[in-house]
């Protein structure tokens, strides 16, 4: 038995993460749950599973359900998501902490929880992202386990199941295109915020859903491969690839070529991290049948038509503080564009501006990082009246 913490608890992966406990019953118990504003859901977990311990965002859903449930511990605000990423159910049983958190805000408490000796099933892109050589340091200083949740860094993870580091020639990162991966460059002056919701594969929560339409989640997803793999960037590359069947792949120095297949499905690459190095029958998953499929379809991204996963690129090769200026600014984009404050390629045009207006800090401790993200983000929302 093992205690689980959900970071994120009522959002897509959260949700996800949820479902597959059903399956894992003799496995985990929900300890510790944290998520934001949505209480209805909340309470639905919490009646469900029976945490002992849940933080919310604002005090005053903190006291609403502190008075509805008085024997769990509340708490809120970064504070709370600190204490609900390392709380403590006192018995002998090992953590493992879903990190499922959007934005930044995941970096502190995955931090602590490493600290606090947890083993971390990594949803949070931006946590490697803004931090990537900080956590890894202290991945390995406190021992702890690091599992990737993503669907390409759980196949890459998979293919490299009893290889040798040595032997790898690159890492093949499979993207879907997002909603607008049949349109020009011409076709996305005028796109609503509702078309770009549409991924035509994956459930996802909006802002990655929008990351996904820019590129900028595979921008995301090349910077993390760097820091869970440890390789250059000149041995990580993406192919697009609309079916989201082969979700990515691993090519060998001999040119052989080892990939991970499977149906569009989250609870997958979740399960296999909070069972590995086992796995599970997963209730109601669809197996992938080929001859249904009959195509598979790849294509060269272009840099031109994606300049979002160019920065991405350019800030990690560059490192230091650039990768911290690309999340933030992205973050602070995007939030602008779900508000219908800018236009769809407004975003990319914000974050170029942040890269290329940016002095490079070097040695950044965690404070630097945190006090950088802060900073970029509110240039940004004061330009535009936020």
């Amino acid at each position: 038995m093992k205690n689980l913490i959900i970071l994120g608890a009522t959002g897509s992966i959260g949700m996800q993460t949820l479902a597959v406990l059903g399956n894992l019953t003799n496995e985990y118990k929900l300890t510790s749950i944290a998520f934001g504003k949505n209480i209805k859901r909340g309470i639905e977990i919490i009646n469900k599973f029976k945490p002992q311990f849940v933080s919310v965002e604002n005090k005053s859903d903190c006291k609403y359900l502190s008075e509805l449930f008085p024997d769990i511990k509340f708490d809120y605000g970064l504070e709370g998501l600190i204490n609900a990423s390392t709380y403590d159910a006192s018995n002998s049983y090992q953590t493992v902490v879903v990190t499922a958190l959007v934005g930044s805000i995941g970096l502190l408490p995955t931090v602590e929880a490493i600290k606090k000796g947890y083993h971390i099933a990594l949803a949070n892109k931006e946590t490697l992202v803004t931090a990537g050589r900080i956590i890894i340091d202290l991945i390995d200083k406190y021992q702890v386990n690091l599992l990737p949740v993503d669907s390409e860094h759980s196949a890459i993870f998979q293919a490299l199941n009893g290889e040798k580091k040595a032997q790898i020639n690159k890492l093949i990162i499979t993207a879907s295109g997002g909603a607008f991966r049949n349109k020009s460059r011409e076709d996305l002056k005028h796109v609503t915020v509702t078309e770009a919701l549409k991924h035509p594969n994956w459930l996802m929560g909006s802002k990655i859903t929008i990351d996904s339409a820019t590129m900028m989640n595979k921008g995301f997803e090349v910077i993390e491969a760097h820091y869970l793999f440890g390789l250059p960037y000149d041995k990580i590359t993406t192919i697009l690839h609309k079916e989201s069947v082969i979700h990515s792949l691993v090519e060998f120095v001999d040119t052989s070529v080892i990939a991970q297949l499977g149906t569009p499905d989250m609870r997958i690459p979740i399960q296999y991290a909070l069972t590995y190095p086992n796995r599970f029958v997963l209730n109601n998953a669809k197996s992938l049948k080929l001859e249904e499929i009959m195509t598979l379809n790849f294509q060269k991204l272009d840099f031109t038509r994606y300049p979002c996963l160019h920065y991405a690129y350019e800030a990690g090769k560059i490192g230091h503080s650039m990768p911290t200026v690309l999340n933030a600014a992205n973050e602070a984009a995007v939030h602008l564009f779900l508000t219908e404050k800018i236009s769809f390629l407004d975003i990319e045009r914000i974050i170029y501006e942040a890269l290329n207006n940016h002095i490079l800090i070097k040695n950044l401790d965690l404070d630097t990082i945190l006090s950088l993200d802060k900073e970029v983000k509110m240039k940004i929302l004061t330009l535009k009246g936020v």
